[in-house]
């Protein structure tokens, strides 16, 4: 199996074309990281909010500890700051789970950026170099098989018209050339043949 043309300048073309789809493929991943970079950007209010949820909860926690050693009223002193530590605790909480919702929607956002990039640049660039790997591999085994020159041939007198003019004409014409089982005509047209699909005899 033969993955790339012999002749130059299909090569080329096929080279160029991988290429590209490889550019193409690596500019789309960038461009999903960039997308989870900026919507991941959404989340700071969620990480403050959670940070000033722990530092005040932290805080009251202390302040209700340090209250409840005062003498006699230490228990009432104690126990609004342990209320407005549990609020606080509360604000870090929904600071957190908004942190975790623009985090999913982020990567959500990137994996569907990245197949959906991928996935339209493999349906532009796969079936035609697979329909190329398989036509050259068809056209390899015709060649090899005992009168495939004489289909080969046949080939190029039924494909483009304007290809066989590179072909020096014989009195009577190619197609006659090739039923009287003309070697040289026929070696001229399966050559045409290879060179369309890219291979060297």
């Amino acid at each position: 199996m033969r993955l790339y043309a012999q002749t130059p300048a299909r090569r080329g073309r096929q080279i160029v074309a991988d290429v590209i789809a490889l550019l193409l493929i690596a500019c789309a991943v960038k461009f999903a990281l960039v997308v989870h970079h900026a919507i991941m950007l959404l989340a700071e209010p969620g990480k403050e909010a959670r940070n000033a949820g722990d530092s005040l909860a932290g805080g009251l926690h202390d302040a209700g500890d340090a209250a409840s050693k005062v003498p006699f009223v230490g228990g009432q002193l104690r126990k609004p700051l342990r209320s407005a530590a549990d609020a606080a605790n509360g604000l870090s909480d929904a600071g957190q789970s908004l942190e975790n919702l623009v985090g999913r929607v982020a990567l959500l956002a990137t994996i569907a950026l990245i197949v959906l990039s991928v996935a339209f640049v493999l349906l532009l660039w796969l079936p035609p170099r697979l329909r190329w790997i398989r036509r050259s591999a068809t056209t390899r085994r015709l060649l090899d098989a005992p009168g495939g020159a004489d289909l080969l041939a046949l080939r190029a007198l039924t494909g483009r018209q304007r290809d066989l003019t590179e072909i020096p004409t014989p009195p009577g014409g190619l197609a006659d050339a090739w039923r009287r089982g003309d070697r040289q005509v026929i070696e001229d047209l399966s050559r045409l043949t290879l060179r369309q699909a890219g291979l060297r005899p």
